[in-house]
């Protein structure tokens, strides 16, 4: 998995939010809870969903996953204007990132995560940024089928030198 280094522009997101550990992992849950409800988010920007995650600055320092971090299933909107009951926003800043594509169902998905943050991206010439991390499931994805694929956008900044 190679990367494509990119700027994500601001981006205006509205959803649910829970927060979780990799140990007790919820996504599905929160999905399950956020999907029969996603056409009451107005004036949304195409038919991507975003699977955010808010990590802590040290999250990944000495990775632990009983750590809590927020979890966001959400969509892309023009404005923040009428967020729907039991919804909240958020507003992703704009930023460089690491895009990688990863194509699989979930099992393959830690394997992918662990070659992007102990493989590429020691050796590569960036370093995590404090900023949110998160997926961007579009007209391929296929909720876990084996030929589903998605974009992973990890947060970078340059290497000082």
């Amino acid at each position: 998995m190679i990367p494509r280094i990119a700027l994500f522009p601001e981006t205006k997101l509205i959803g649910m939010r829970m927060t979780m550990s990799y140990s007790d992992y919820k996504a599905r849950e929160l999905w399950k809870r956020f999907m029969p409800r996603r056409k009451e988010v107005l004036n949304t920007i195409g038919t991507d969903y975003y699977s955010m995650q808010l990590f802590s600055p040290t999250f990944y320092d000495n990775f632990n996953p009983t750590a809590a971090f927020e979890y966001w299933a959400a969509v892309a909107t023009t404005d923040l204007e009428k967020i729907p009951e039991g919804m909240d926003s958020f507003t992703i800043n704009h930023g460089l990132y690491a895009i990688f594509t990863y194509k699989g169902d979930a099992n393959g998905a830690p394997a992918a995560f662990e070659y992007i943050f102990a493989t590429w991206l020691p050796s590569s010439e960036y370093v995590l940024d404090d900023r949110p991390h998160f997926e961007i499931l579009g007209d391929k994805y296929k909720n876990d089928h084996p030929d589903s694929e998605e974009e992973i956008w990890i947060p970078v900044k340059l290497k000082k030198q």
